[in-house]
């Protein structure tokens, strides 16, 4: 016999309707799924935004507790729920488009049915059986979505802000790495493209390491906004329907849970419309994106050849690069970082539109402006472990034909200037460009340095920094 599954009816203003009773959440949550189906991106894909969620609820909890709004039964009962969500169950129950109307409405009653109907579980009764635990009278209690779902961003974006500050900082050392092993190989810096003055490879990567290591500052920097919240604003930020002294015990409450300097801000009517901490950390990101994008330009070309490019590194080879070009290998790797940095970059766009459109006391345009940062973030975590793991710890040098360019590059006059004289250098110059012969050879041709004396201005350590050379030339 063909198994029913069993469904429970709930009803919300706009009617009733039949759920599955093996669902966690209720009508309200479905009338989410249903409206909002417009991406591929759903809450359930965002731990963290479900922790922040979890936190939130369980801050609130304990709050109505200690104001005498829940009894011990509720209280531990959703306490308990929230636990859960936190140690990874019922992350399924979380189907709702993170794209979607009502700013956030449907996000905030997915979370307050499941914890609410597994707390009802917890207590011993069915589903939907709401008179014991109702997702609005008991697990919403003292909210509404313009608080709980603000500060479930705030503590969603911190938490993925921790997450990303290591994958930042593995890349930076694979980057400092490559400039220790090559700091002992001479190669010509170039500007605008053109031949510019001789230095190290090992100062090209430290450049990259110290580009990126300045951006951690600007991202902390950020980060730090979130942990101000509007947790107490209900509504508008008047904190109607919350009983006096709320709003702090749930400051308290949430500092006791998430271990961070949490504090309420001191505006809630303003707090409850002001979207700019995602505009901050939108932006931190994209100057990260904007260098990451410019250093893996940097490799391709320092890579570009084999025979007809510039040649001085070699990334490694992850795939074949042709259909049709046989032999051909090309540089996926930091092909695939600059789109996520394209990526990055327009999200940063659309967080800044998105929180220009505030009106009045909301900004009704949250979601996408979540649904940017977490899908920002997440792609730089993927980006840096790959741009990392698959290409820069990979990378290998040619420095004979590092060497070879400085010798025959017309910018490596400019490094023997201060010795031979402008007068000098000027003339080696043009007679390099007239007959095709290197700046080096002319020098030795006519005697004006020894090759002792030029191979000393030109050793990688004093490449490195400015230095006081007792030579004279002839």
């Amino acid at each position: 016999m063909e198994d029913v599954k069993k469904t429970r009816v709930e009803s919300d203003l706009i009617g009733s309707r039949e759920i599955s009773d093996e669902c966690l959440y209720g009508v309200q949550t479905l009338r989410g799924i249903e409206n909002f189906s417009i991406s591929k991106y759903h809450l359930n894909e965002y731990p963290l935004f479900i922790n922040g969620l979890a936190m939130t609820k369980m801050a609130a909890a304990r709050a109505n507790h200690e104001l005498g709004l829940l009894t011990d039964e509720q209280f531990q009962a959703i306490t308990q729920a929230c636990r859960e969500i936190l140690e990874g169950r019922f992350h399924d129950q979380f189907p709702v488009d993170m794209i979607q109307g009502g700013a956030g409405t449907s996000t905030n009653m997915n979370a307050n049915e499941v914890i609410a109907n597994r707390a009802l579980e917890i207590m011993g009764h069915a589903h939907g059986d709401y008179a014991f635990c109702s997702p609005n009278d008991h697990v919403n209690c003292s909210q509404s979505t313009n608080d709980a779902y603000p500060t479930t961003i705030h503590l969603g974006m911190y938490a993925t802000h921790l997450k990303l500050l290591p994958y930042l900082e593995d890349l930076i050392a694979a980057f400092r790495r490559k400039g220790e092993e090559f700091a002992h190989i001479i190669k010509m810096g170039r500007t605008q493209l053109e031949d510019a003055v001789p230095m190290t490879l090992g100062q090209t990567f430290n450049g990259f390491a110290s580009i990126l290591t300045d951006e951690i500052k600007h991202l902390n920097e950020a980060a730090a906004d979130f942990l101000t919240v509007n947790m107490g604003a209900t509504a508008i930020g008047t904190g109607i329907c919350a009983e006096p002294g709320y709003a702090e015990k749930c400051i308290a409450a949430l500092r006791d849970i998430t271990g961070w300097d949490i504090r309420l801000s001191d505006d809630l009517v303003g707090a409850t419309s002001d979207t700019s901490c995602l505009v901050g950390y939108a932006s931190a990101m994209k100057r990260l994106a904007v260098k990451v994008n410019k250093i893996c330009n940097d490799l391709r070309l320092l890579a570009s050849g084999p025979r007809c490019g510039l040649g001085e590194i070699n990334l490694p080879a992850m795939q074949p690069g042709s259909s049709i070009m046989p032999g051909k290998v090309n540089p996926v790797i930091p092909e695939v970082m600059n789109q996520i940095c394209f990526k990055v970059i327009g999200n940063e766009l659309c967080v800044t539109m998105a929180s220009e459109a505030a009106q009045m006391e909301l900004n009704v345009m949250e979601p996408v402006m979540v649904q940017c940062c977490f899908e920002s973030a997440e792609l730089m975590m993927n980006g840096f472990r790959t741009l990392r793991t698959l290409c820069v710890e990979g990378i290998t040098a040619n420095e004979e034909h590092c060497i070879n360019e400085v010798h025959h590059s017309i910018g490596v006059v400019t490094a023997l200037n201060p010795v031979i004289g402008y007068k000098n250098s000027t003339k080696i110059a043009k007679e390099a460009l007239e007959t095709g012969k290197s700046v080096y050879q002319l020098i030795l041709d006519h005697g004006i340095l020894t090759k002792e004396e030029i191979d000393q201005i030109l050793s990688p350590e004093n490449m490195i920094h400015p230095v006081k050379l007792n030579i004279k030339h002839r």
